[in-house]
C-alpha cells in the first residue's frame, strides 16, 4: 500500500448537459517578492496584533487567525454546523497578491483566452454568462490544511483545520465553453489554468506563475465562477473570474484565470512541476510524484473544542469525501477506542459539498479526547495516523485532529 495520500482519479459525474438553462450541480521586485510569493510576508511584528489587510478587510475579524497578509484561517470554534460557510469567514490563501479591485468594477469585461480547442477564442465573463450556467457546492480546502500537526515542521503556513470551506460557486460549465468553441483538440490529456496576478519584477516568470494542470476528465465537472454564496465573486477569493474543479485541492481552483488551456502535457511552471508534490521528508520535488489533485476523505470535530458539561453534549463537526460521496461519519470520545455513528446535519449538497454532523454523547467528569473518521461510498476510510511528507500535504489522519475536552 503506498504511503502517499490517496489520490483518486476516474470518479466523474458528468451531469446534465443543457447549456441554455440554468441548472443546479449537486454532484458536481526581488526577495522580498519572492517571499510574497510563498505568503509569510508578516502584517506586524509578532508582538504587535494583527490586522486584516485592505482586500480582506471585510472578513469577520474574529473568525479568523491571520497568519500573514496572504493566508488567513478559519478558527476552528467558527466554522459552525451550516453547510455553506458564511464569506466573511472563510479562509484566505494567495499564492501571490491579489490584484487591485478595479478588476471587479466591470466583471464582465474581464477576458479568458480559451485554447486547445477546435476554435480557439478569448471570451468575456458577459458572453460566458450566455453560454450556459450551473450552481454547484463544493469543499475549498488548500493542501496543506492540517500541516501544524506534522512533527518534523513542514515549511509553510501553519495551518490546523481552518484552511476550508464549503461553499456554492456559480458560474458556466466548462465543458460547455469547449463544446461551443467546437470541442477538445486532439490529444488533450490535461486542462491547464493561468492566474492574472501581476507577476514581481525580477523573477523568471514560470518560477512564480499559478499556472495549474489537473486530468482532463475534470472537464465533467469544472466550472468558470463568477459568483460565490450567491454574491459576485470578490477579490479576495479569485473575482471576477475563477477556475473551480470540484472535489480537487485549493491550488488547482486558479484565481483570476485569464487563459485555459486543454494540452498534452502538464505546465512546466514550478507550481506545477516540482510544488504541491507528495515526497517523503527531505526530498525535493519533481514532476514524478503524486500531485496534489483530488482531496481524500476527512472530518474533524468543531464543537466542544475546550470544555464540556457532565451529562449530555451535542458534538459538532464536519466531514467531506473529496470527489466521492460520504457514507457515515463516526465519533469517538475515548481517542478511538469506542466509536459511535453520528447523524448528518441539514441538506446534502452532493458529492463534492461537506457534510455538517452531531452526535450526543453523555460525558462523565474528566477529560475526553474526541475524535472522528469519516468513510465514503467506496469505503475509504480516514487512517489513524498522518502520512509524513515534505510539505505536510493532505493530511487526514483523524488522530491529530481531535480535541481534549474537559468536563466538569
Amino acid at each position: 500500500m503506498s504511503n502517499a495520500p490517496e489520490i483518486r482519479r476516474g470518479h466523474d459525474d458528468p451531469g446534465p448537459d443543457n447549456p441554455g438553462r440554468r441548472r443546479m450541480l449537486m454532484g458536481s521586485a526581488g526577495a522580498m517578492a519572492a517571499v510574497s510569493v510563498l505568503g509569510f510576508i508578516p502584517l506586524a511584528r509578532a508582538d504587535e496584533p494583527k490586522s486584516l489587510p485592505d482586500y480582506a478587510a471585510w472578513k469577520e475579524r474574529s473568525a479568523l487567525i491571520v497568519h500573514s497578509t496572504n493566508t488567513m484561517e478559519t478558527v476552528r470554534g467558527a466554522i459552525g454546523s451550516g453547510v455553506v460557510t458564511p464569506s466573511d469567514r472563510l479562509f484566505v490563501r494567495n499564492n501571490l497578491p491579489a490584484p487591485s479591485d478595479e478588476v471587479t468594477a466591470n466583471a464582465d469585461a474581464w477576458e479568458v483566452r480559451i485554447e486547445g480547442v477546435k476554435n480557439p477564442k478569448t471570451l468575456t465573463v458577459g458572453e460566458l454568462k450566455q453560454m450556459g450556467v450551473a450552481t454547484v457546492a463544493s469543499v475549498l480546502q488548500c493542501s496543506g490544511n492540517g500541516r501544524a500537526f506534522f512533527p518534523h515542521g513542514a515549511g509553510g503556513t501553519q495551518w490546523s483545520v481552518g484552511a476550508a470551506g464549503c461553499l456554492l460557486w456559480t458560474g458556466v460549465p466548462l465543458k460547455d465553453v469547449v463544446e461551443a468553441l467546437g470541442g477538445p483538440a486532439e490529444g488533450a490529456q490535461y486542462i491547464t489554468s493561468t492566474g492574472g496576478e501581476a507577476l514581481p519584477d525580477g523573477l523568471e516568470p514560470k518560477t512564480v506563475v499559478v499556472e495549474r494542470s489537473v486530468p482532463v476528465k475534470a472537464l465533467e465537472t469544472a466550472l468558470l465562477a463568477w459568483e460565490m454564496n450567491d454574491e459576485s465573486l470578490p477579490v479576495t477569493h479569485g473575482g471576477p473570474l475563477r477556475m473551480v474543479v470540484p472535489g480537487y485541492y485549493g491550488v488547482n481552483n486558479v484565481k483570476y484565470v485569464k487563459s485555459i488551456a486543454l494540452t498534452e502535457t502538464q505546465t512546466d511552471a514550478k507550481i506545477q512541476a516540482s510544488g504541491y508534490r507528495i515526497r517523503d521528508v527531505g526530498v525535493k520535488g519533481a514532476p514524478d510524484q503524486p500531485s496534489m489533485w483530488e482531496m481524500n476523505v476527512k472530518s474533524w470535530v468543531t464543537a466542544p473544542l475546550e470544555t464540556g458539561r457532565k451529562g449530555r453534549n451535542m458534538i459538532y463537526g464536519v466531514a467531506f469525501g473529496g470527489t466521492v460521496a460520504l457514507d457515515k461519519v463516526e465519533v469517538s470520545v475515548d481517542g478511538g477506542r469506542n466509536w459511535k455513528n453520528a447523524r448528518f446535519l441539514g441538506p446534502d449538497l452532493g458529492p463534492f459539498a461537506w457534510r455538517p454532523f452531531v452526535l450526543a454523547a453523555d460525558l462523565e467528569p474528566g477529560e475526553h479526547r474526541i475524535v472522528s473518521r469519516a468513510t465514503d461510498a467506496e469505503g475509504n476510510t480516514q487512517p489513524e495516523q498522518r502520512t509524513d511528507n515534505e510539505r505536510g500535504y493532505g493530511h487526514n489522519g483523524w488522530k491529530d485532529h481531535g480535541v481534549t475536552v474537559a468536563v466538569s
